[in-house]
């Protein structure tokens, strides 16, 4: 007797439950956005063709500076710089004075 009273009682419960389970879609469409465009296919496919042919493909604030005019010579530099590592005016790689 206690388990057909649980089984109406389930089935009861199934039945006053089961509308609000099924509400809406599976596939949510009450959220899509609606829209309605105004423009027709031929200029949405006008616009893309001219912007891909005015497109560049160098990034936004690449551009190279313009290399700088120097009097001094690369090896006379070097030369300086390998003089200082000598007298140990300036350290040799990573490590500084301990």
């Amino acid at each position: 007797m206690k388990s057909r009273m649980l089984l109406v009682t389930i089935a009861a419960l199934a039945a006053i439950a089961g509308p609000a389970v099924h509400a809406d879609e599976a596939d949510a469409s009450q959220y899509r956005i609606q829209f309605q465009g105004s423009r027709s296919r031929d200029e949405v496919r006008a616009e893309a063709a001219t912007a891909g042919a005015n497109r560049s493909t160098e990034p936004a604030g690449s551009r190279v500076a313009v290399p700088l005019q120097s009097s001094l010579d690369s090896k006379a530099v070097r030369a300086q710089a390998a003089e200082a590592v000598r007298l140990g005016r300036i350290t040799r790689g990573e490590a500084g004075p301990i």
